[in-house]
């Protein structure tokens, strides 16, 4: 059986969920989910879900395995207003830290 298959059966059989820890955001996420009219949820939520959103097939494998093994996890999305937004949540989910690429 595939790695790919193998996260599709177990997120079917028990619902997926990452501990973030502590969320926090950095001014320039913030300045971007308000420019946008944006709510922080709308990211977080899919974060959480393990929809890491604009992320190549093999970021998308780190990230499965980040989750599953405990490593880093760092979702991508677009704000509406065209913003890039990075969620990262820390190897041992302290802390997940909504950010913009520049300040990371």
């Amino acid at each position: 059986m595939c790695e790919a298959s193998h996260y599709q059966q177990r997120s079917k059989a028990r619902p997926f969920q990452l501990p973030l820890g502590r969320v926090v955001a950095t001014g320039g996420a913030i300045d971007a989910l308000v420019n946008a009219g944006d709510l922080p949820s709308q990211f977080i939520d899919r974060h959480e879900r393990g929809d890491w959103g604009n992320v190549s097939e093999e970021h998308r494998r780190l990230n499965d395995d980040g989750a599953a093994m405990g490593g880093l996890v760092v979702s991508v999305y677009r704000t509406s207003a065209g913003a890039d937004l990075w969620i990262v949540t820390e190897p041992d989910r302290s802390a997940t830290t909504l950010t913009l690429p520049e300040e990371y």
